[in-house]
């Protein structure tokens, strides 16, 4: 992948492909850890999107409650359904040649309620439904453990631009919480808010921007040169 920052490749048991432990660049409070950065196989040093006028530069999704329904530490790929229109608003941003990318809190490996493997299960389910991603950026920490990458910290977002050769301005960051609009602040990034029955009040209140599904939120984005929403 085309990044300035050093990879370390990490073996990890059910893993079919590159896992990248990235220095995401520190939160001002990080003390430790770092994302894992899942790559597709088959597309090694992947060039950095084009620069074009008011076009992102790449898509982020939040995963749980944005792309598939929320079920809390979920390592079974059965029980994967995807959210309203959210094929319609991947391909759709796939149509522009825009990479796609999620961006995932997953302390259910800090917390000993996931593996790594069942991480990459419930990955390859969603990858069956929506299709293949850019880059995925995963953090398995757990609150309490000091790293830059759980959101609302900006770690995620920083490296999965890294990653795809983009600037975090350049970047739009789609989710359903509060935690992924400050990520997205935090990064530089634009965000998009798509609520859900979890959204509380005052995080649709501090929103910037919302959109009442996934589909809404893509076609409000710029797709041409001077074609800011």
């Amino acid at each position: 992948m085309c990044s300035a920052l050093s990879r370390l490749v990490i073996e990890r048991p059910g893993y079919s492909m590159p896992v990248f432990a990235t220095p995401a660049p520190k939160a001002p409070s990080a003390t430790g850890g770092t994302p894992w950065l899942l790559t597709p196989g088959d597309r090694p040093g992947r060039p950095g999107p084009p620069v074009r006028r008011g076009i992102p530069g790449a898509v982020l999704f939040d995963r749980d409650g944005t792309l598939i329904h929320d079920v809390p530490y979920n390592g079974d790929p059965a029980r994967v359904r995807l959210m309203p229109h959210a094929r319609a608003a991947v391909d759709a941003v796939r149509e522009w040649g825009v990479p796609v990318g999620v961006v995932t809190n997953q302390s259910g490996v800090a917390r000993g309620l996931l593996t790594p493997g069942a991480v990459e299960a419930v990955r390859r389910r969603v990858e069956e439904l929506l299709g293949p991603f850019d880059i995925w950026a995963v953090c398995p920490h757990g609150p309490a453990d000091g790293c830059g990458c759980r959101k609302p910290a900006p770690g995620l977002i920083h490296a999965a631009c890294a990653a795809l050769g983009t600037a975090p301005h350049r970047a739009v960051v789609l989710g359903d919480i509060g935690a992924d609009l400050a990520a997205a602040r935090a990064a530089g990034a634009q965000g998009v808010l798509v609520p859900n029955e979890v959204t509380r009040p005052e995080e649709i209140a501090d929103a910037a921007r919302t959109a009442p599904d996934l589909l809404t939120a893509v076609r409000g984005l710029p797709t041409r040169a001077g074609g800011a929403p």
